[in-house]
């Protein structure tokens, strides 16, 4: 008997080794698969690119191949007991299953025959891969030549997978494609050693490379930007639809159903995020209120967001005092955050400008993260909003996207120790947005906010990302009441309300993401301060948010709650 026991506690122990080593191969094989499909998003991860001379197949026979290829790893994954797993792989798993599961369902969308986007776009992204782009001896030049003559076959291919949706009953946007129009016109009025397109030249020393790439831009490259522009106007324009909600396409509630769950990591409908927004809405504008009450003698939230607003002190004399209040604001908040955790990370961080050409197409403040950790993260502002922008909005958005924000997260995961790459590789927004949401929060109590004016503001647009979304995509709002919801708040004019009623419309469900996350994280802090009392340390529930880096929101409620149970009471 005592042998039989022994025997199947050795099988058991066996079967979770096995558990263990297949998830972490398949995670190896997850990763190695995005890389050789797409090599240039080793760029934003920090990881080794198979080759620097390739950009992702575009094409319809490229995409039902990588499809094939992701269905074979997920069959294999679901052969896999998570019962089974030891501690340290169960993340993987979670992250592992999360992104596979949710890029899987997302086919139903079939973005490629739409994908027109002032936000994600090429024209965006691949500025950002040429910046990156390795040069610097014989075989990168060699690698960035043959990866940007690509170019133009690509946008072809882009071309003809437009076309293709057209008559399949897919299109952008109107408004999205006119907005990627200014980009790609801001694009085309530089000149060759101006574009941001000769990134790998203008880094690199050798006079031939440089004139070789020069006239890539001129002959190659310009001409193929110029010619998807012209395809915009002249074809695509006129056929684009006047509707931005994604339900106006084909399996378009299907399609939404897949952007909340690849951006939240639940399994919530439209009906139930916008009933949780509308709730938590409600909540901050009673705080709202009563701020409101003390500061302009009024219970008018109305009246207290237009006084927020349009108060003289809540505003800049000039894109420079926008540029150095930010600034100052910034060396604030990076010496006010350090009680607040283990450590700060030792990446730096610095703030630019929106660049010139990119200006007037509604490029909003972001954190550009830099995996090149010997060079900084940088936080990117609009100028030319500054006579719109306010100081409360700009202290928000700055803690939001540095430190304790975006920053401070990514960077810090990058320094703790990870079991496998897919880490590297692991998004999801609500974890990103909602852990930037966090900090905002976060930044009110440790007085990083300088203004009642940013109190007010904090409290003015959370959770109505959950409302105006789902109201555009699956309840039918209007591209005016969606604006005018969005403008109630003080917080945005009409300028910036309208583009962000183009992001909604190209990033379907994304914004439901900051609170879906935000309101989870402050659950769980919530959860620890009632279960730990006297013993609850903030910096060791931030070190257990944060260790395992971007992963689901089911898996980081599993892992501080396993935290809080192995604390002594």
């Amino acid at each position: 008997m005592k042998r039989i026991v022994i025997t199947a506690l050795f099988i058991m122990f066996a079967a979770a080794v096995a558990h263990a080593a297949n998830v972490a191969a398949l995670a190896d094989r997850f990763v190695q698969l995005r890389l050789s499909s797409d090599p240039t998003i080793a760029y934003l991860t920090g990881l080794k690119a198979p080759n620097n001379s390739a950009l992702r197949d575009l094409s319809p026979a490229g995409i039902r191949a990588l499809e094939a290829k992701e269905d074979a790893l997920w069959d294999d994954l679901l052969r896999i007991d998570a019962a089974h797993l030891k501690a340290a792989e169960r993340p993987i798993y979670a992250v592992l299953k999360e992104t596979l599961g949710a890029d899987r369902g997302l086919r139903v969308c079939k973005n490629e025959l739409w994908d027109v986007s002032q936000m994600t776009g090429w024209q965006v992204a691949f500025v950002d891969v040429a910046k990156a782009q390795p040069v610097g001896t014989a075989s990168p030049r060699a690698e960035a030549l043959a990866r940007w003559r690509s170019l133009p076959a690509y946008i072809q291919t882009d071309i003809d997978n437009l076309r293709n949706g057209l008559k399949q009953g897919y299109s952008a946007p109107k408004s999205v494609v006119n907005r990627v129009l200014t980009q790609l016109n801001g694009l085309l009025a530089l000149s060759p050693e101006k574009s941001p397109f000769y990134s790998p030249a203008e880094r690199d020393g050798d006079a031939s490379f440089k004139e070789d790439f020069r006239k890539l831009v001129a002959e190659q490259i310009n001409p193929a930007l110029k010619k998807f522009r012209d395809f915009l106007t002249d074809e695509y324009l006129s056929k684009a639809r006047d509707t931005i909600s994604v339900f106006a396409l084909p399996n378009g509630k299907a399609c939404y159903q897949a952007f909340l769950r690849k951006f939240t990591t639940l399994d919530r409908t439209p009906e139930q995020v916008f009933a949780l927004g509308e709730k938590t809405v409600a909540e901050n504008k009673a705080a709202v209120v009563e701020l409101g009450h003390k500061l302009y003698g009024t219970d008018n939230f109305e009246t207290i967001a237009r006084k927020n607003n349009e108060a003289q002190a809540n505003h800049f004399t000039s894109k420079d005092e926008l540029l150095a209040y930010s600034n100052h604001l910034l060396a604030r908040t990076l010496e006010m955050s350090r009680p607040l955790f283990r450590k700060l990370p030792d990446q730096p961080v610095i703030i630019e400008p929106v660049p010139e050409y990119q200006t007037g197409s509604g490029i909003q403040p972001h954190y550009d993260p830099q995996p090149d950790t010997s060079k900084p993260g940088k936080y990117i502002i609009p100028l030319e909003t500054w006579q719109s922008d306010t100081r409360g909005v700009a202290e928000v958005t700055l803690v939001h996207e540095t430190v304790p924000g975006h920053h401070l997260q990514i960077a810090l995961a990058r320094e703790f120790p990870h079991p496998s790459d897919i880490f590297k590789l692991a998004f999801n927004s609500a974890y990103l947005e909602g852990w930037a949401r966090y900090a905002e929060r976060l930044s009110e109590e440790v007085a990083i906010y300088q203004t009642d004016y940013a109190r007010i503001a904090r409290r003015i647009w959370p959770a109505r990302g959950m409302v105006v979304d789902p109201g555009i995509h699956a309840f039918g709002w209007s591209r005016q009441r969606a604006i005018d919801y969005i403008k109630s708040t003080g917080r945005f004019d009409d300028k910036t309300a309208d583009a962000l009623v183009d992001r909604i419309a190209v990033l379907p469900g994304q914004l439901t993401a900051y609170d879906s996350g935000g309101l989870e994280i402050f659950a769980l802090r919530r959860e620890a301060e009632a279960a730990l009392g006297s013993k609850f340390d903030v910096r060791e529930f931030h070190q257990r948010v944060l260790e395992e880096g971007i992963v689901p929101l089911e898996e980081l409620r599993a892992h501080v709650q396993a935290w809080i149970g192995s604390q002594p009471k």
